[in-house]
């Protein structure tokens, strides 16, 4: 037991890099300089055949190692301590790292585990409190609705047109907008084209209004559409209404020209007839332009009426007869290529408008054909009456051919006119307007 105890000191009191196998005479104080080192005789249990040796005595460290590990009082003694294999303290340390790992995680764990427990105490607690019953003694039932979505519909604005003629001018065929200080959802755009690869000169002017925003209204002149002995109104766009005005535009023929319905603010002023291309506003706001097939008198869902001559467009195709010349208005000197106009309806039962010179009812059926209009009917012609004006402000501010004809006068409207006329306003509720 004592070379083991002397060994164990020794092992950890030897300076590094020493061998623990060979030990100088001078390591031990029981062997003269020279001398093997003499290793105890192990005794047993009960023999006296070695003498006893003190307890300090055996506890007490070589001289040379008390410096090493700390200086013992020569009267210490110290209890026996179990011998220390060298081959233990390895495994030791790698058990206290291994623990220590385990510590870590464990302590990593705790946050989420008091989160999860939070999470679903909560749960618990709102479910409790909605099947609760009522403070008065009533019980509630809980009602477990769908989640709901909020989708945001895009407004439908039409693509930029086709380009017969290449390469393009800059915005030719793009889409302006002409009442941005209306604000929402655009509601009036414009844009010109060439139609005729043949003559790149020849622009077509051609307006776009979405007709679930706004109001048409139609208003009589001081001559057109006829003769009558019915009140013809303001003549103009009613001082009160311009607030609201976004676009202004021609209508069509004279009574005595063209025989035609003509119905607004709840007066007929001329019957309608069957089989005459309609431009035809209901009550609800609707806009469309039809082969008309009802009576003389327009039913009770229509608000506003206007006919002239025979469908220009009909299902995206010109109409019958327009090849023919002769039917189609009288013209300037004769010339069948002249200014034409044209109202009609795309797939989206949005409104177009076109006016275009050096044109034939056929050519200009192709037009409107061309700028996606599914109906049509030709208005007025020749170089005197075709205009659209918008405005750039309330109150009719600013207004703006948007038709370069110089014949024609942005102002045209705002003060008593010739010939009756289409007016556009910003729609303020679901019923079409009243014009006076």
């Amino acid at each position: 037991m004592l070379h083991l105890a002397l060994g164990a000191v020794d092992f950890v009191g030897r300076p590094a890099g020493s061998d623990p196998e060979v030990r100088s005479d001078a390591d031990d104080p029981r062997s003269e300089p020279g001398e093997p080192l003499r290793q105890p005789t192990p005794t047993r249990p009960g023999s006296d055949s070695r003498p006893a040796m003190p307890l300090a005595r055996r506890c007490r460290p070589p001289a040379g190692i008390r410096h090493t590990i700390g200086a013992v009082p020569e009267d210490h003694t110290e209890p026996a301590r179990p011998p220390i294999s060298t081959g233990d303290r390895p495994r030791a340390a790698l058990r206290r790292r291994r623990e220590e790992r385990r510590r870590r995680q464990r302590r990593r764990l705790i946050p989420a585990a008091i989160a999860l427990l939070v999470i679903i105490a909560s749960a618990i607690w709102i479910e409790a409190a909605r099947s609760a019953p009522a403070s008065d003694g009533s019980t509630t039932t809980t009602v477990r609705h769908a989640p709901t979505t909020t989708s945001t519909t895009i407004p439908y604005l039409p693509a930029a047109l086709h380009l017969p003629v290449a390469p393009p001018l800059p915005g030719e065929g793009r889409w302006a907008v002409r009442d941005t200080w209306a604000g929402g959802s655009p509601s009036v755009l414009a844009t010109s084209f060439r139609p005729e690869p043949s003559d790149p000169s020849i622009f077509a002017y051609v307006s776009w209004i979405r007709t679930a925003t706004t109001q048409l209204a139609l208003y009589p002149g001081y001559k057109g559409p006829g003769a009558t002995t019915l009140s013809r109104g303001p003549e103009m766009v009613p001082p009160t209404a311009r607030d609201h005005l976004l676009a202004t535009f021609n209508s069509g023929f004279y009574e005595t020209d063209s025989p035609g319905g003509f119905f607004t603010n709840g007066i007929l002023y001329f019957p309608m007839i069957a089989g005459r291309a309609t431009l035809v506003q209901y009550t609800n706001g609707s806009i469309d332009v039809v082969d008309w097939t009802g009576g003389p008198r327009p039913p009770a869902d229509v608000a506003m009426a206007r006919q002239n001559l025979t469908m220009l467009v009909d299902h995206s195709r010109p109409g019958a007869g327009t090849s023919d010349g002769a039917l189609w208005g009288l013209t300037l000197y004769g010339n069948p290529l002249v200014w034409r106009t044209a109202v009609g309806v795309d797939a989206h039962g949005d409104l177009l408008y076109v006016a275009a010179p050096q044109q034939t009812a056929a050519s200009l059926a192709n037009i409107m054909i061309q700028v996606g209009a599914v109906r049509a009917m030709q208005l007025d012609i020749n170089p005197e009456w075709p205009i659209f004006v918008t405005y750039g402000g309330p109150g009719a501010a600013a207004p703006t051919l948007d038709v370069p004809n110089p014949n024609q006068v942005a102002d045209r409207f705002l003060y008593p006119s010739t010939k009756d006329f289409f007016a556009v306003y910003a729609r303020t509720s679901r019923s079409a307007a009243i014009p006076w």
